[in-house]
């Protein structure tokens, strides 16, 4: 697709069923959503909102529920999934759209992913990154996680009491951002072998576990501020009850139980990124569980922020996927 002039990124609120979503929009053309994952922003779109709009997208990263400009309400039921598909339509209806293509990172994946199997007549295709599509269903996810857990505790089940994992993040969010994005990147992520913080010691804490030392090259002082300063603003909490929703989303989505999504789709994964790891079998699954997929990729040596830390490849993969849809 040939580039076309990029305006400036426009910020924008637009009304939600929370009360207001913040979103970034650059660019024009067949709208394209972008949805960040746990603990991020809009911002982490930062490198494919122009490369999108230049090859002829009008690309919209949003904060999500919960997240910075947005709205947090203070329910934990009002982070379940059927309400994050109500502010993805409702985006899409105020910028005067019928249709998008929508695209996620990390839980954002999911909530995209929820949204196309749901909605398909607005979601018309649905890109995952780094989190593969597992249809609903299986056992109680809080079931899972005590399962996980023994003599440490698995990183979902340490986030479900409200206030304690804020206790840890909120007296040093900057610090423990560093460490928590620097544990689940390749440069910098714990050698093999090595202890991780998706487990918790009885009693510790997560950045217990995170590596010392430098930042991953992806992540300069100036991009650690822009995080940073959204979460000290804002605290962590509205981001962690997406987590406290689990159950019940296992509970509304109990009729797409298996489900799959037939519309077209993409997956890009990192190599070394725990999520593809664990969940390779998921990946293995896409025939059933993805009929539609047209693209699909795990980049070798990338570690989970999948789109900072290889932006050029990703943002190829995004756009050559794009061009492939009849849009």
């Amino acid at each position: 697709m040939p580039q076309t002039p990029v305006a400036t990124p426009t910020h924008r609120l637009v009304p939600s069923p929370a009360g207001r979503t913040h979103l970034v929009e650059q660019g024009s053309g067949p709208l394209v959503l972008l949805l960040h994952g746990f603990p991020e922003s809009w911002y982490s779109w930062r490198h494919q909102l122009p490369a999108l709009a230049a090859s002829g997208h009008r690309a919209v990263a949003v904060d999500v529920r919960g997240y910075g400009r947005s709205s947090k309400p203070g329910d934990v039921a009002a982070y379940r999934m059927l309400e994050l598909v109500e502010d993805n339509l409702a985006v899409v209806d105020a910028l005067g759209e019928r249709s998008a293509v929508i695209v996620g990172h990390d839980w954002g994946a999911t909530i995209a992913a929820t949204s196309a199997l749901l909605r398909p007549d607005v979601f018309r295709a649905v890109g995952l990154l780094s989190v593969p599509y597992t249809p609903p269903g299986g056992p109680r996810p809080s079931e899972v996680f005590a399962q996980m857990s023994g003599e440490e505790e698995f990183y979902v089940s340490y986030f479900q009491q409200p206030g304690r994992a804020e206790a840890e993040i909120e007296p040093d969010v900057r610090g423990w951002l560093a460490g928590f994005y620097a544990a689940l990147s390749a440069e910098t992520m714990p050698r093999p072998g090595a202890p991780t913080p998706h487990f918790v010691a009885r009693g510790g804490r997560m950045r217990d576990r995170f590596p010392a030392g430098r930042l991953p090259s992806w992540l300069g002082e100036h991009e650690l501020d822009v995080y940073a300063g959204e979460f000290e603003r804002t605290g962590m909490t509205g981001a962690l009850n997406r987590y406290r929703s689990m159950d019940r989303d296992w509970a509304d989505l109990a009729d797409h139980h298996g489900a799959p999504i037939r519309r077209p789709s993409f997956f890009a994964g990192g190599a070394l990124d725990p999520s593809t790891v664990w969940l390779a079998d998921a990946i293995e699954a896409y025939p059933t569980t993805l009929p539609g997929l047209t693209s699909s990729h795990v980049l070798d040596g990338c570690g989970h922020w999948i789109q900072q830390e290889r932006p050029e490849e990703v943002n190829r993969l995004l756009i050559d996927w794009l061009a492939s849809l009849d849009l």
